[in-house]
């Protein structure tokens, strides 16, 4: 037997006992291709510390350049020092990009084996723990390096980077910065700036209690360099000292408009006035500039005729989330009357209550939209991949053709879809459409009775009425999007108690009446998306036994999260038994979000993990509390390959 470290076999021709299949074939009879495809899906650390010590084939084959460029480590919770450290001493000269995103658990003495890694170019150790020390000492030794993404945290100094980091941060052409003090960071080193990305998550009080201002930056000698700037993207968490910052950062931009910006994004929670720096800034854009990609605070656009003078050049992302945006403004400053858009590959919509309507100021949020205006745009941006439609009440009118879905059908290249549950219900009742299952298949209404978990209450999800309607218009739109992999259906009136980024709001609204007809048959429907691997459902008040969320889970085996809030009438939850036969078919389930009451949570989550089904639940976050409060529509959040 071969010593830890070796070969565990002498011959190499004679593969391991766990490599030969039932037919009499073996792992190891593929091509050095297939073989090399296969090991790329199996982590890192598994691959170079395990995989390769079976055979010396595989030890050869795991040490192939196209497996060792990359090395992705994010949220991998079964990393730690010791596996990063023998990672690094066996691969440290091959890897080129490196991502630690996420790792928290691994203490701060793991960056300084990253300096040995000689080759690397693109390194993200967002939420890792760093000092200015550590980092100047690992970006001294970093001399290819030109993308980087860190966070910035209290404490932080840049008058300790040496100046060979200096010189390494000089040649940094992407940065991701993730601020939570009021600092420059590292921006000022990093002359040759192409992409930068700020994540402002500053608190307005430190821990001890103590206001913070922006003006402690004023007292900082460098500023920031923007000349080669091409992309400007900034995401503001709820607060004003973050407002306070980023208009720091913003004022360098006012005073030279960068020539080459291409694309410029703001995203800002709630309201955000404008300045007289942000003036500017946006004049001078609007002069100099043709952008590709466009987001702002809706402040700056609601009453402005900005985006008239705004020069676009080939476009590809577009964000008016919470807009005042009539459909006229849309199709005449935006799609230009109709101009071919076919570049466009990205379009947040979300909170428009006004966009599919030709004037802001007559139509009520209960009105049918204007399919004409829905219809050019869907013709102008024929190749749209990621399209937000949520937060509104978006009613199609009766007339064949003229329905959302319908219109909607005609995107053949949807990969991600965020709609309103009211506007996939169907124009007027159909008479060919059977009515609800009576209480056959429900749960008994009586005087606060507890659902048997484990209890059958639901039919198969493949007979009767559960099934997908074929006539229905919500069912013919996902038989047109069949590579959709991600999708939203959230009511226009929901909102979570908590969301990231977003106001906390407490009132909640009653759901739309055209939700109502909403409900098993065309979540059941979503089991057509073989390829689906993101679900949100929320606020779908006419969900009775859940059998629906059966047929997904027995279709749909891509699936990676899950999320549900507010399904059924207020108050009942009455489709636990359904979401557990649902979440056994899950095999790829990662993320799990659930928000109801806190019986609920019980009812579902605890028999689950003692029936064994932890693999299948392995992220239920804040499962303790009353809610679970992580619900946000992500579709066209950001522009597509924003950054890893």
């Amino acid at each position: 037997m071969a010593s830890s470290g070796e070969d565990t076999f002498s011959d190499g021709d004679a593969p391991p006992v766990s490599t030969t299949m039932t037919s009499g074939a073996h792992l190891l009879g593929f091509s050095d291709e297939i073989l090399l495809h296969i090991l790329s899906h199996v982590p890192s650390t598994d691959l170079v510390l395990s995989v390769r010590r079976t055979c010396r084939k595989l030890a050869a084959l795991c040490l192939d350049k196209s497996l060792t460029h990359t090395v992705l480590l994010q949220k991998d919770y079964e990393v730690n020092e010791d596996k990063v450290k023998q990672l690094v001493k066996d691969i440290g000269r091959e890897i080129q990009q490196l991502n630690l995103a996420g790792c928290y658990w691994l203490p701060g003495s793991t960056i300084e084996h990253v300096a040995r890694c000689r080759s690397l170019v693109k390194v993200n150790l967002s939420g890792c723990h760093l000092t200015s020390l550590r980092l100047s000492k690992m970006l001294s030794a970093l001399q290819r390096l030109r993308s980087l993404a860190i966070d910035v945290s209290p404490g932080f100094d840049a008058s300790q980077l040496s100046g060979e980091c200096k010189a390494t941060l000089s040649r940094v052409r992407e940065l991701k910065q993730t601020l939570y003090t009021p600092s420059y960071g590292v921006v000022p080193c990093c002359t040759s700036l192409e992409k930068l990305l700020l994540y402002f998550e500053i608190l307005d009080r430190t821990r001890e209690g103590a206001i913070l201002s922006g003006q402690l930056m004023v007292g900082q000698s460098n500023v920031p360099h923007y000349q080669n700037l091409r992309v400007f993207y900034a995401r503001l968490a709820p607060g004003y000292i973050n407002q306070e910052v980023v208009r720091l950062y913003l004022a360098v931009l006012s005073d030279r408009t960068p020539e080459n910006l291409h694309a410029f994004l703001i995203s800002v929670p709630g309201s955000f006035a404008e300045s007289g720096a942000t003036k500017n800034l946006l004049d001078s854009m609007a002069r100099n500039v043709k952008l590709d990609a466009l987001q702002l605070p809706k402040a700056w656009l609601n009453g402005s005729s900005l985006l008239q003078h705004m020069k676009f050049n080939n476009p590809f992302y577009f964000s008016f989330s919470r807009c005042t945006l009539s459909g006229g403004h849309l199709i005449q400053r935006v799609i230009n009357g109709g101009k071919d858009l076919r570049s466009l590959a990205s379009l947040n919509l979300s909170g428009c209550v006004h966009c599919l309507s030709p004037d802001a100021l007559l139509r009520k949020a209960e009105d049918d939209i204007d399919s004409s205006i829905l219809e050019v745009l869907v013709a102008s941006c024929c190749n749209l991949q990621h399209l937000n439609l949520s937060a509104a009440h978006h009613h199609s009118s009766e007339g064949p053709g003229r329905h959302l879905c319908q219109l909607l059908a005609r995107l053949r290249h949807l990969r991600s879809l965020s709609l309103p549950v009211c506007s996939v219900a169907d124009s007027a009742p159909r008479a060919d459409r059977a009515p609800a299952q009576p209480a056959m298949h429900a749960v008994p209404r009586g005087f606060g009775k507890k659902v048997r978990v484990g209890v059958q209450l639901c039919p198969s999800p493949f007979s009767g009425h559960a099934g997908p309607q074929p006539s229905s218009v919500f069912w013919s739109l996902l038989k047109n999007v069949p590579f959709l992999e991600r999708l939203e259906l959230i009511g226009s009136s929901f909102s979570s108690a908590m969301p990231r980024n977003e106001p906390a709001i407490r009132n909640s609204l009653p759901p739309c009446s055209r939700a109502q007809s909403v409900g098993d048959s065309e979540v059941a429907a979503i089991g057509q998306l073989a390829f689906l691997r993101h679900l949100t459902l929320a606020q779908l008040p006419s969900i009775l036994t859940g059998s629906g969320l059966v047929s997904i889970g027995l279709q749909c085996q891509q699936l990676q999260s899950l999320s549900l809030a507010n399904l059924g009438m207020m108050g009942k939850v009455v489709y636990m038994s359904a979401l557990s036969d649902m979440l056994k078919h899950c095999k790829r389930l990662k993320d799990l979000s659930f928000q109801a009451e806190r019986p609920a949570l019980n009812v579902v989550i605890f028999p689950l993990l003692h029936e064994g089904l932890t693999d299948v639940i392995r992220d239920v976050p804040m499962v303790h509390l009353d809610e679970i409060t992580l619900f946000k529509s992500r579709v066209a959040e950001e522009p597509p390959n924003l950054w890893w």
